[in-house]
């Protein structure tokens, strides 16, 4: 083979190298609840994923010297029909590594999945499951269970503070992992869903619920109602001009924050829209990021100095 070629192969393999992530399956054959047994593939396209088949999560770790001690589980957002991996999660996820934090991508079903018997419950039970798999693991990763998150843009900040809130574990099988808590240590928040009422992400419910969901339902799944003295603290983002999801979900779950004096951080930036990444935000609202390192360290979630 000419040196060119096998120069091409190389470089390639080093670059899908540097670019595989280990993932891990949340459920062990058999044991998946809520589901009717149906095999599914997972449906990949335009960097987003349409149908989730195995759920699990990728796994991001930093390295041993830069490594603090805490955890994070995020939620891709895509209005509970899809799931933006990439700038919702995977980068997300490298920037948690450069502050010394653990980051674990979700895949989690979509509540449009065939495969699942009750739509709304499958994307709760994968996130208590993962959060039980990542406390079970945390010897093996260098991770405090007690310093271990979860973060959600769009409607993956609705399944974020709905496992945050949710007080019935759903996600029960008969396994050790089962012993571990799922209620995380801490929350961050952007651009969330948050209610299924007045200012509710139309397509959002409508994916989670069904097209007709009950006055109980809608009610329950408004998160604004779940909160509790017991929820652990909260960082939120949000921008003005956001007519994805309105700016008064994340008013909503401030003000029942506060009135239960839950110690948490609301940021609504003028611009932003609802577009808020990890990079190139308008104006003041790339300050989100140091806003959010700030909270992290102000909050004794990461320490100053390892």
């Amino acid at each position: 083979m000419p040196r060119t070629g096998l120069l091409l192969i190389l470089i390639f393999a080093l670059h899908s190298l540097a670019n595989a992530q280990t993932f891990m399956a949340l459920w062990p054959a058999g044991k998946m609840p809520n589901s009717k047994g149906l095999f599914l593939t997972d449906s990949i396209a335009n960097e987003r994923i349409y149908r989730v088949g195995t759920p699990g999560f990728y796994v991001f770790l930093p390295s041993v010297q830069e490594n603090k001690g805490a955890a994070v589980i995020i939620c891709p957002g895509g209005g509970y029909e899809r799931l933006a991996y990439l700038v919702s999660g995977w980068q997300l996820a490298k920037w948690f590594n450069t502050l010394g934090i653990s980051a674990f991508v979700l895949n989690y079903r979509l509540p449009t999945s065939p495969d699942l018997k009750q739509r709304e419950l499958g994307p709760l039970q994968d996130a208590q499951r993962a959060m039980k798999v990542i406390r079970a693991h945390a010897a093996q990763w260098g991770i405090k269970p007690d310093k271990v998150g979860i973060m959600g843009t769009s409607a993956g900040g609705h399944l974020a503070p709905h496992l945050t809130t949710a007080t019935t574990d759903v996600s029960t099988i008969n396994d050790s992992i089962n012993r571990q808590a799922f209620r995380p240590d801490f929350t961050i928040l952007i651009s969330p869903v948050i209610t299924m009422g007045q200012y509710a992400h139309a397509g959002s419910r409508k994916n989670l619920l069904g097209p007709n969901p009950s006055a109980e339902l809608l009610k329950t799944y408004s998160l604004e109602n779940t909160v509790t003295p017991n929820t652990p603290p909260c960082f939120l983002v949000h921008a003005f001009n956001d007519t994805g999801v309105d700016q008064r979900n994340s008013l909503l779950f401030y003000q029942a924050l506060v009135d239960r004096k839950i110690p948490s951080s609301l940021h609504i930036f003028p611009q932003g829209a609802h577009a808020i990444a990890l990079r190139n935000n308008p104006g003041s609202t790339q300050a989100w990021v140091s806003l959010c390192e700030s909270w992290l360290l102000e909050m004794g979630i990461i320490p100053a100095n390892k």
